[in-house]
């Protein structure tokens, strides 16, 4: 593992600043587009932000280091990419008829996930794929944080032989005053911590959820991590003082 997938802590507190003066804005408020924090990542790193549809969103030619960058708030489901999978048909089916045909279907999601990363290192030429994660809290505080995910001598991110899968029972959720049917969705369970790390929506559009970050990625300690507050309503500017600077700029 190279350092330079991580920010230094000079780097960290840039990224911080940024955010923090850029939600000053009047048009700002308490969410972080993922692709707004790409552009301030990139900025900062001197890297390049890829309008692609690669697994890693901005790259360090220079290092031959790529990185995937999420951001959303605390209760937002995490959306790893909508996994539309070969031969799906025939594999829902197989899943719904045995518990092999539903292992098969899951080693299937995280053959999809290793093998979109690998696309994107052997693509770019990079040596490893780090993660830059922000997490936006109900309170206003903000954690930010960064992991190496994968390398050219370890290019898996998951072992499928850690997960078991099965699919979870349709429910009626109300939506508008409205009773809806859930569709049903394909749960994979981390067998060594037994928590539940994916679910599929193969029967709808196929998004493919990371509900496992939280317990498994999101850092404990204080190692590659900042947290800050955002800006209150109070704190940001008019837009009359936003017309006066850019009229001078």
């Amino acid at each position: 593992m190279s350092d330079a997938v991580y920010s230094s802590a000079e780097q960290l507190k840039q990224i911080a600043q940024i955010i923090e003066c850029c939600c000053r804005l009047p048009v700002s408020n308490d969410a972080i587009p993922g692709a707004f924090l790409e552009t301030v990542f990139a900025h900062v790193r001197k890297a390049d932000v890829l309008a692609t549809y690669d697994y890693i969103d901005v790259v360090d030619k220079a290092h031959s280091i790529g990185w995937s960058i999420k951001s959303t708030k605390a209760g937002t489901p995490l959306t790893w990419k909508r996994a539309k999978l070969r031969n799906k048909a025939a594999l829902i089916e197989a899943s719904r008829s045995s518990k092999e045909g539903a292992q098969q279907l899951g080693n299937a999601l995280i053959a999809f996930c290793n093998d979109h990363a690998h696309q994107s290192m052997a693509k770019y030429g990079l040596s490893e794929i780090g993660y830059c994660r922000l997490i936006v809290h109900d309170n206003r505080q903000v954690t930010y944080f960064e992991r190496q995910l994968c390398t050219v001598a370890s290019p898996d991110i998951f072992d499928s032989s850690e997960f078991e899968w099965s699919w979870s029972v349709e429910k009626a959720v109300k939506v508008n005053a409205k009773s809806k049917e859930q569709l049903s969705a394909l749960h994979g369970r981390h067998k060594p911590s037994g928590d539940r790390w994916w679910a599929w929506h193969g029967l709808g559009e196929n998004q493919l959820h990371f509900t496992g970050e939280r317990g498994a990625w999101w850092p404990k300690g204080n190692q590659h991590k900042l947290e800050f507050a955002l800006p209150d309503a109070g704190s940001k500017i008019s837009f009359e003082r936003l017309l006066e600077v850019l009229k001078t700029a």
